[in-house]
């Protein structure tokens, strides 16, 4: 399949997804995740009208960036656990960073920026200790003692186990919708917490039926057969 004829089966299944659990497609925003593919395959998916790009690693982040310098209609997603070291390099770049995992980053965040920066929290709903994150309760603990001034955070991010199991999936996409929720109600000013960032090749319709606002895929768009 072609990078096109993948684009459309995932836009398929989107409008399917969200049509089953009486949403509208278009409040699901596809970011399509390229750390596997070099420039030339991204100027191929942008010319099929994709603008959300999503990368893992700070230094091909910068250098995708860079290439892509022409085209200011781009919306760059970190999507990456991100150390502190290189808060500075991808910073000015960063229209969404999916990976606010620990307060130490926060507090660099806030150290480097010098307007506001769109912040996903990362949540460990599934509590696997292979993954990083805040737990429920940490999450909420720490947007009611944060007082950051260039930290917005706009929602929360989990990762589901690698299982075929929905059940399993639903339960864990049901949890950061909760999480979301209860964050959402305290209506701290720059916590607005209104998005949902979850949901990847194996489990985005699953996760689009549970309220996901963006969905991070690579595999699915990017493999050509």
């Amino acid at each position: 399949m072609s990078y096109n004829e993948n684009l459309q089966a995932i836009e398929d299944k989107i409008s399917e997804a969200a049509k089953k659990s009486g949403r509208d497609a278009a409040d699901v925003h596809l970011v399509a995740v390229t750390k596997t593919v070099d420039i030339a395959a991204m100027e191929k998916l942008y010319n099929l009208g994709i603008r959300h790009f999503g990368e893992n690693r700070a230094e091909v982040f910068t250098e995708k960036v860079e290439a892509f310098a022409d085209k200011p209609d781009i919306v760059w997603h970190f999507i990456g656990s991100l150390q502190t070291r290189k808060v500075r390099a991808i910073l000015p770049y960063t229209h969404f960073l999916h990976s606010l995992d620990r307060k130490s980053l926060a507090d660099e965040i806030e150290k480097r920026a010098t307007q506001k920066v769109a912040c996903f929290l990362q949540v460990n709903i599934s509590e696997e200790e292979t993954k990083h994150g805040f737990s429920a309760e940490e999450a909420i603990a720490f947007v009611k003692a944060q007082n950051y001034e260039h930290i917005e955070i706009v929602g929360l991010m989990t990762m589901a186990p690698n299982t075929d199991d929905e059940q399993t999936l639903h339960h864990v996409f049901q949890g950061l919708k909760a999480v979301q929720l209860e964050i959402e109600k305290l209506g701290i000013p720059n916590v607005p917490c209104h998005e949902l960032s979850m949901g990847m090749t194996n489990d985005f319709e699953v996760a689009i039926e549970e309220g996901a606002t963006f969905i991070r895929v690579g595999r699915a768009l990017v493999e050509e057969n």
